[in-house]
Formats: C-alpha cells, sequence, structure tokens
C-alpha cells in the first residue's frame, strides 16, 4: 500500500507516540489528527507535524483510516476503546485499521480486537521491545498478534517503523511474547543492579567490574544499556521503573492463570513496586540500582 492510502491518527503523544509520528511524518506519511489526555502536548505536536490537535479519541478515528494507539497501560486502553460512549474510538470502527502499541494484558488485546471487528473494524497488536531513540529513528522491535490478513496490510507501515518486523500469531498471543521479554529483561535488570551493588560494598572498581561482567557469563544486554548508568546514577527516564512494575506484574498474572510460580520475577516486580512506593516511578528501569547500593539505601 502506497504511503499516500494511509490517513494516520495517533492516540498517545508522549515519548514514543510522539516520535514514531515524527518518523513518518519525515517519511511523507499523512499524519491527520493526534490525541493525548494531556491535550498540551497533543497541541504542540500537531504544530510541529502541521496536523489537528482533538480533544476526544473519536474525533481522531474520524478522519482517520489507520489508527495507532500508545497508551500506557489496560485502564487507558478500555477507556479509548470504551462501547457505547461517544468519544470512544469505537464510534468510528469501521473501515479503520487500528494499530495497538502498547505492552498490555493479553486478554485485552483480544477483547479489543473482538470489539473492532464486530464493528467492522480491523485491529492488530504491534508490541514494541524498543525505547525512544528506535521510535525516532524507525528501528524498533514489533511483534505484531492478529489475523495474518491484517498484518501484511499493515505490514509496508510497519516496516517504516522498525528495523525487526515479527508475525507471532492471533491477537493476544504478541502480548504473551512481549511480557515474557519485559519479564525477562527486568529481572536481568534486577540482578545487576546486585551484582553493582554488592561489588561496590566490598569496595571494588566497579568500571572494571562492569568490563570483567562484558566478558564473561555475567554479559547481558541491560548490562549495555543500564550499566554505566547504574554506576553514575544517571536515570533519565527511557523506560520508567512504573512500566518495569506493570509489565512484570502482567508476566506474574499469566504465570499463576497456568499454575507456574515464577519466585525470581515476583521478587522483581516488587523491587519495582519498591521504586513506586518510595517515589521513584518515573525513574529509568535503571533506578533499581537505588535499592541495591548500599550507601544510597538512606537516601
Amino acid at each position: 500500500m502506497a504511503q499516500s492510502k494511509f490517513r494516520i491518527g495517533i492516540v498517545g503523544v508522549g515519548r514514543m507516540g510522539a516520535n514514531m509520528a515524527r518518523r513518518l511524518h519525515d517519511l511523507t506519511y499523512q499524519i491527520v489528527a493526534v490525541y493525548d489526555t494531556e491535550g498540551s502536548r497533543a497541541q504542540a505536536l500537531a504544530e510541529e507535524l502541521g496536523c489537528r490537535a482533538v480533544s476526544t479519541p473519536a474525533q481522531v478515528a474520524e478522519p482517520a483510516d489507520t489508527i495507532l494507539t500508545v497508551v500506557p497501560d489496560d485502564a487507558a486502553m478500555r477507556h479509548i476503546y470504551a462501547p457505547n460512549t461517544a468519544d470512544s474510538l469505537l464510534r468510528h470502527a469501521d473501515d479503520r485499521l487500528f494499530i495497538n502499541c502498547a505492552t498490555l494484558s493479553p486478554a485485552l488485546q483480544a477483547e479489543v480486537h473482538r470489539l473492532v471487528e464486530d464493528r467492522g473494524g480491523s485491529s492488530l497488536e504491534a508490541c514494541m521491545a524498543s525505547s525512544i531513540p528506535q521510535a525516532r529513528q524507525g528501528t524498533l522491535y514489533l511483534m505484531c498478534g492478529g489475523r495474518r490478513e491484517v498484518f501484511e496490510r499493515a505490514t509496508p507501515l510497519l516496516k517504516d517503523l522498525s528495523a525487526h518486523l515479527r508475525y507471532i500469531g492471533p491477537a493476544g498471543d504478541a502480548a504473551k511474547v512481549k511480557a515474557l521479554v519485559n519479564m525477562v529483561m527486568n529481572a536481568n535488570t534486577a540482578a545487576l543492579a546486585e551484582g553493582l551493588g554488592l561489588a561496590s560494598a566490598l569496595e571494588l572498581d566497579l568500571t572494571m567490574v562492569r568490563d570483567v561482567f562484558s566478558q564473561t557469563g555475567a554479559n547481558s544486554r541491560v548490562l549495555e544499556t543500564d550499566g554505566e548508568d547504574m554506576q553514575q546514577r544517571a536515570h533519565d527516564c527511557y523506560f520508567s521503573a512504573a512500566h518495569a512494575a506493570k509489565d512484570s506484574g502482567i508476566a506474574c498474572s499469566l504465570a499463576a492463570q497456568v499454575g507456574l510460580d515464577l519466585p525470581l520475577a515476583k521478587a522483581t516486580y516488587d523491587q519495582y513496586r519498591r521504586l513506586i512506593t518510595i517515589g521513584k516511578g518515573e525513574w529509568d528501569k535503571s533506578a533499581v540500582a537505588e535499592l541495591t547500593f548500599k550507601e544510597r539505601l538512606a537516601r
């Protein structure tokens, strides 16, 4: 499908959604409307991109044929897809394609898929395993769930947003895989924080320890992305502790549904909930190190 055939609306223009919009605008896609619960954020992006900022999700879907949703959690998703309300995306679902990019519970992804199809539209989950720079550069890792033909219809657009694009399976399956990705990532992050925290308490040189980790079985992707930040206490947010808690919580709920006990996932979930409790939920997930470095615990 040619770029000109997509009339794109975006619901949720925080750091990820806004940078996806900028990427598509750079590629001359037609962005027709944006919406965010923080109206000033939507207005600023609309002025930047030369499109409309609207006051309801329904007003995004009305002029668009393809709607990207990039919202933070299940509650926000239920709000924008609320049945039988005038402001809902479902008011203008007929013949629209909805691409849902948030990390949500698999059951809700499947529910949204059904609600959209019941009203004559198409739905696809496109779960992102990437962060803000990749959104801006169009190098996201996207895992997609829904009908295969809908995925193929959306593929030209999704390729322009991603460096890695995978079809996972039916609605809800991509959300399951994304929950597993973030569960393991979060556990790795918490384990790295404990390793560096113990190294600090033992008065070892942390730069040396990180280098040794990188060359041995302690290596991981989060060592690359978070290790120096933990050492330097640089917790500018790319993926928040609150989101880490949410996603580990989704994984723990899935485990409970199938009768599995995941003690590492539970412990990680508890650590990120502690960060929220002490007011650091909007810090980057690397801030879990603030709970493991002995000299930082009282601060």
